[in-house]
């Protein structure tokens, strides 16, 4: 299945110059500032993390990003939202698995894991990347998809199809990655809270993305 989802990547990906050098101005939806995301979303409140670096802002190519650490009594999730509003000119979305090892994490399990959609619970379920990472003695459970025109994908391949196609087809190739990292303690135990406390908070502040990030 890999196999096959790689060569209609290639296949489309060849198609992806003539689409990108289209003599065209690329349609960029209207959407809010991330400095207007709330900071209380139901019991958690949010904190502003210190700005990305000039540096560091240069390497992502982002036009807007949100990074805060939110807490709800003796527990917090760190959340990171970076937006892309054009992906046609060479900045594109970094990959949190080409950027954590270098940060000194290590991955110690990967696969995706399936919710209920908190913006239409009775619809089809989501599907997102949840990765467990250490260094040392630290863990951390992260969670991460990539969002475009209200759609959620977890997989590498299929968001890079995804680009291709809403360029050909809609001259759009805004979207964003979306984060939540947990630390935790302990084993299996630790694990599974961790996840039940990110599953917690993305349901928290889902719904309110639709205003900051155009369906």
């Amino acid at each position: 299945m890999r196999t096959r989802v790689i060569v209609v990547l290639l296949l489309l990906a060849a198609a992806w110059v003539p689409v990108a050098r289209a003599d065209r101005a690329e349609e960029t939806p209207l959407r809010m500032s991330f400095a207007l995301f709330p900071m209380q979303l139901g019991e958690w409140q949010g904190q502003r993390r210190p700005p990305f670096s000039e540096k560091v802002l240069a390497v992502l190519g982002l036009d807007d990003y949100l990074t805060r650490w939110y807490t709800r009594g003796t527990r917090g999730a760190d959340l990171y939202i970076g937006y892309w509003k054009s992906q046609s000119q060479g900045d594109t979305i970094h990959s949190p698995q080409n950027c954590l090892p270098g940060a000194g994490w290590e991955p110690v399990s990967q696969r995706l894991l399936s919710f209920a959609d908190p913006r239409n619970p009775a619809g089809e379920p989501l599907a997102v990347n949840r990765i467990v990472i250490q260094k040392g003695v630290q863990k951390q459970l992260v969670l991460y998809w990539y969002q475009s025109r209200g759609r959620v994908v977890g997989s590498e391949y299929w968001s890079k199809i995804y680009l291709v196609l809403d360029a050909a087809r809609y001259n759009r190739t805004d979207a964003a990655l979306v984060r939540v990292v947990v630390p935790f303690a302990g084993g299996a135990e630790g694990e599974t809270a961790a996840e039940k406390e990110a599953l917690d908070f993305v349901n928290a502040f889902m719904p309110q993305l639709g205003t900051f990030l155009p369906n």
